[in-house]
């Protein structure tokens, strides 16, 4: 059995005003704690920080991943950054196609039929965990059918600001996504709604994003044994609590997956 993960941290987009603080630092803890607690060897945790993490960097990154995996094995694609979406012009979606922003996305984004196409060629058996801590993340591996406290940023980059058209996506009529959760291969934890925005807040402990500190938070208080259902259930309790009411942290995946221990 093998373990490999790819884990993505961008805070610094060139050509635009919207940097963030949290997302190289929720890379690094996302490796820490697979090494550190999950058995994961440091030399098959790839990690790709700011300038590393380009559009080409990432899917050879992701394509290394899983061209040679086999059932039994465990994979992990953890990607904190920037999340935008593309007005849907072919009709191959209902509405828009939700996106991953790499560090060119001035050039070229990371869109979710990318990451669908990459992660349906998964063979069976192999156990897949994807976690998006970006804004517009929920459904992103599948196809469609005013605060205190400290400092929070939206990660999000507008399409105008990328050169491409807006839509209005909270009152824009969705339809069902063609692709259930039960014929997902991957399970996939993300750090919102595919209508919200996921927050990149300063921490006393330093900046970091909002579902993925909470989500640590989490794991650590359970000794590192809890499953993606409970895990989901105590961040969203969190996130409510601490005030991050427009922040919906989203599990999915076939039901017995979302039942399994964290990483294994």
């Amino acid at each position: 059995m093998a373990k490999r993960a790819l884990c993505v941290g961008i805070n610094n987009y060139p050509g635009t005003d919207d940097d963030l603080s949290g997302c190289v630092r929720d890379g690094r803890a996302w490796a820490s704690l697979l090494v550190d607690h999950y058995d994961f060897t440091k030399s098959d945790v790839a990690v790709l920080l700011d300038k590393q993490a380009t559009h080409r960097a990432v899917i050879k990154g992701l394509k290394h991943l899983l061209e040679r995996a086999h059932s039994g094995d465990v994979l992990v694609f953890t990607n904190s950054s920037h999340g935008t979406y593309l007005a849907d012009d072919n009709g191959d979606e209902p509405l828009y196609d939700e996106a991953l922003c790499p560090w060119d996305a001035k050039d070229h984004l990371l869109v979710d039929d990318e990451l669908r196409e990459l992660f349906s060629a998964v063979p069976t058996g192999v156990r897949l965990t994807v976690v998006l801590d970006s804004c517009f993340s929920g459904t992103g591996t599948r196809l469609w059918p005013g605060r205190g406290g400290p400092v929070r940023r939206p990660r999000f980059l507008p399409p105008r600001e990328l050169g491409h058209r807006s839509i209005n996506t909270r009152t824009a009529k969705r339809r069902t996504p063609a692709i259930r959760e039960s014929s997902m291969k991957e399970v996939l934890l993300a750090g919102c709604s595919d209508q919200q925005e996921a927050n990149d807040v300063d921490f006393p402990e330093g900046a970091q994003g909002a579902f993925t500190y909470y989500a640590l938070k989490a794991i650590t208080a359970a000794n590192y044994r809890i499953s993606y259902a409970t895990m989901l259930t105590k961040v969203r309790a969190a996130l409510r609590s601490n005030q991050f009411d427009d922040q919906t942290p989203q599990l999915e995946g076939k039901a017995a997956n979302k039942r399994r221990q964290v990483f294994t």
